[in-house]
């Protein structure tokens, strides 16, 4: 079973992401900021983090700079972020980031990319680790 991290400090977001990718049929586990993020990645060993921008403490980009760094760095990641403007996602995409999605996103739309990235022979196995 694929297995999903969704890191946001919105606990409404991680609810929605949890429920819609669980009824998909993806392995769900959640962190509540970048800290508990990272320490899940190493605990979980997901095949893609699914990544809020702005969080207090650690924020999303400084999750995925550790993130392509260090043993992750081929880990797939996707940025949510509700300060979607033009230098958010050319800073994300710079940074490294799979994929980026604007708050509010369509949850069919997160659904598509990981359906994809999923089926594509760039991924076939856990990534993490």
């Amino acid at each position: 079973m694929v297995k999903i991290l969704v890191i946001d400090d919105d606990a409404a977001v991680r609810r929605l992401v949890e429920d819609v990718l669980s009824l998909e049929g993806f392995e769900v586990h959640t962190a509540e900021d970048g800290f508990a993020g990272l320490r899940a990645i190493d605990a979980v060993r997901p095949d893609c983090v699914v990544l809020d921008v702005m969080m207090p403490g650690l924020d999303g980009h400084a999750v995925l700079q550790r993130i392509r760094s260090g043993k992750g760095r081929h880990l797939p990641v996707v940025m949510l972020t509700a300060a979607a403007d033009d230098d958010q996602a050319w800073r994300a995409w710079t940074e490294g980031v799979d994929y980026f999605l604007a708050k509010p996103f369509a949850p069919d739309e997160l659904l598509r990319y990981l359906e994809y990235l999923f089926a594509s022979e760039r991924v076939g196995t856990p990534v993490a680790g």
